[in-house]
């Protein structure tokens, strides 16, 4: 279960950041959860720490103004 709202979240990162929406977010966060999954739990630490960072520097622009 936590993969898959890891993968949710880096397909969500990657959709921001391309800007346009849509499939594409989806279909690379599926594909991040799948790979992620295969390197074990190295790979989950990796994902949650790919969103943790993307997180932190959006609350850090925000704080910026």
């Amino acid at each position: 279960m936590i993969r898959h709202v890891i993968g949710a979240l880096v397909g969500r990162e990657i959709d921001r950041r391309d800007g346009s929406g849509g499939v594409k977010g989806a279909a690379l966060g599926w594909a991040a959860a799948g790979l992620l999954r295969r390197m074990g739990p190295l790979g989950m630490v990796i994902g949650g720490g790919y969103v943790a960072k993307k997180a932190y520097d959006r609350h850090k622009a925000r704080r910026r103004g």
